[in-house]
């Protein structure tokens, strides 16, 4: 019997190993694809509570509490698996009207975030971002699970285990899992595709993140420079679009003009895991299977947490 089969290796799932191989715990962690190959390594690595939320709910308490995570978890990372993490708090500024900018600022302050009203909107002081591929490599590393790469999990049993952990991101509630030969339902959840392109540029040419609306620029320590990100309701479709692209890049010029007249050394795109009421951080009543997607589009922003919370109550 292996004690804990996680479906999913991309970060949330291959955290969750982690964390369980320190606890002692076997871990076996199945995916139908790559280690990391889907939504995990698409995405740009922004970690920005403030830009994202603005309203109560249990996203911004979540979001807030994973961000104080982030230092600790990132150089704990770094320190056992051997692997450099490229991951700054660069601070970011978020162009919004002043009236609006107040209200966010008020509302937020509140929760515990560091922002600050400018002449242009705000500006985030702890807001920064991860390179997802470094923490993967990490993960890879010292997880110490049995991977299984390209094994599609079809039918679940989850009784043969200690536990089971749904961390399949927009293919979570594709798998068919039964606990003792009832099956289990699971939540909702579906692909919201989104477009990104990539510049290489001189390091350091950029300084903190620039931010209106969902279009964003941030720029890792080697110079590349990320661009993003639309949202989409295509279901499945990968193919990459240069108009949508040209639109991005369009809107990305706006904040740093710069990027008008670049060439995108890459376009890509990612799968966001988005769930009607997730995230979905928690055990399936009656039964040994545990929830760990549905994060949309702060799937890396929470690694840590919902890592932690999972790991933690499995190890009891």
């Amino acid at each position: 019997m292996t004690d804990v089969l996680i479906a999913g290796a991309g970060l949330i799932g291959a955290s969750i190993a982690w964390r369980l191989s320190q606890a002692g715990i076997r871990v076996t962690m199945c995916d139908a694809g790559s280690f990391g190959g889907e939504c995990s390594s698409a995405g740009a690595g922004m970690l920005s509570p403030g830009g994202e939320f603005d309203k109560p709910s249990v996203w911004i308490d979540l979001a807030v509490e994973g961000m104080r995570m982030y230092p600790a978890f990132v150089d704990e990372l770094a320190r056992e698996s051997g692997v450099a993490i490229d991951f700054q708090l660069t601070g970011c500024h978020h162009f919004v009207e002043p009236d609006v900018a107040r209200r966010r600022a008020e509302f937020q302050a509140s929760k515990g975030i560091r922002v600050e009203l400018t002449d242009r909107g705000l500006f985030y002081h702890d807001d920064g971002f991860v390179d997802p591929t470094d923490m993967l490599r990490a993960l890879r590393r010292v997880s110490r699970a049995e991977l299984r790469e390209n094994c599609a999990l079809t039918e679940i049993e989850a009784s043969d285990h200690r536990a089971v952990v749904i961390a399949a991101g927009a293919w979570s509630n594709r798998l068919r899992v039964k606990y003792r030969g009832t099956p289990v339902a699971l939540p909702e959840v579906k692909p919201v595709k989104g477009h990104l392109a990539g510049f290489q540029m001189q390091p350091g040419s950029l300084g903190p993140m620039l931010r209106r609306g969902h279009s964003y620029v941030l720029q890792r320590s080697n110079g590349f420079l990320i661009a993003g990100a639309t949202e989409e309701d295509a279901g499945f479709e990968r193919a990459v679009s240069e108009s949508t692209c040209a639109e991005i890049q369009r809107h990305a010029a706006e904040l740093f003009p710069a990027l008008e007249k670049a060439t995108p050394c890459r376009r890509w795109i990612g799968f966001r895991p988005f769930s009607p009421d997730g995230p979905h951080i928690r055990q399936v009543e009656g039964t040994n299977v545990w929830l760990a997607y549905g994060h949309f589009r702060n799937g890396i922003l929470l690694a840590p947490l919902t890592s932690h919370r999972v790991a933690r109550e499995i190890a009891r």
